[in-house]
C-alpha cells in the first residue's frame, strides 16, 4: 500500500511540473492594431501587428475606398493622424538614416513596406512580414517617444526613389497603438 501511495505522490508531482512547465512556455506575443482613417476623419480600415518569435513582424493592414490599383503604405515617424493631409505622422520610420526603397541597392527605411494592393472593390489587403521594426523595445521599436503610425500614399511607391518612393499625398492614416498583451495558448 506504502508503494502505490509513494507511486501516486510521485505522479502527482509530475503532473504538477508539466502544467507549470506549460504554463511558463505559454509566451506572450506583442501587438498592436491602428484604426485607418480617411481625410474626412473617417474609419476606413485597420492593422493589426504580431511581433513574432523569429524577431520580425507581422504586418496585416485592410483598408477600404480606395482607388485601385498599387499605393504606397509606411510606417511613418510619429503616431499622430490629423487629417485631411496626415503631416502630422511625420517622414517615414527610418532609425538608421537609411535610403529609402525596399528595392534600392543603399538598403531601405525600417518603414518601408510593399505596396498596399487595392482592387476593383476599393478595398486593399496588404499581408507581410518585417524584420526592420519591432513591438519590443530598442532602437527599431515602433513604440518610440512619440510613437509611429501607419501611413497609405495616393499613388504606387517605386521602391527606390528617395525619400517617399514617389509615392504621392497621404490619404490615410492610423496611429499604431500597443493591444493588450495575449498569451500563445489564448491564440490557439
Amino acid at each position: 500500500m506504502r508503494r502505490l501511495i509513494l507511486v501516486l505522490k510521485v505522479a502527482a508531482v509530475v503532473a504538477a511540473m508539466l502544467a507549470l512547465s506549460g504554463l511558463a512556455s505559454a509566451k506572450t506575443q506583442a501587438t498592436a492594431t491602428a484604426a485607418i482613417i480617411d481625410a474626412q476623419g473617417e474609419v476606413i480600415g485597420e492593422a493589426k501587428l504580431t511581433q513574432l518569435n523569429d524577431n520580425k513582424v507581422k504586418v496585416y493592414a485592410k483598408a477600404a475606398g480606395l482607388e485601385p490599383g498599387k499605393h504606397g503604405i509606411h510606417f511613418h515617424s510619429a503616431g499622430l493622424c490629423e487629417p485631411p493631409a496626415f503631416a502630422s505622422a511625420g517622414a517615414h520610420f527610418n532609425p538608421e538614416s537609411a535610403k529609402h526603397g525596399l528595392h534600392n541597392p543603399e538598403g531601405s527605411h525600417a518603414g518601408d513596406l510593399p505596396n498596399l494592393k487595392v482592387r476593383k472593390s476599393g478595398v486593399g489587403v496588404l499581408r507581410g512580414k518585417t524584420d526592420r521594426v519591432s513591438l519590443l523595445p530598442g532602437p527599431k521599436s515602433l513604440f518610440d517617444a512619440d510613437s509611429s503610425a501607419l501611413v497609405v500614399h495616393a499613388a504606387k511607391d517605386d521602391q527606390v526613389t528617395d525619400p517617399t518612393g514617389n509615392s504621392g499625398a497621404r490619404i490615410a492614416c492610423g496611429v499604431i497603438e500597443p493591444a493588450p498583451e495575449v498569451s500563445s495558448e489564448q491564440q490557439g
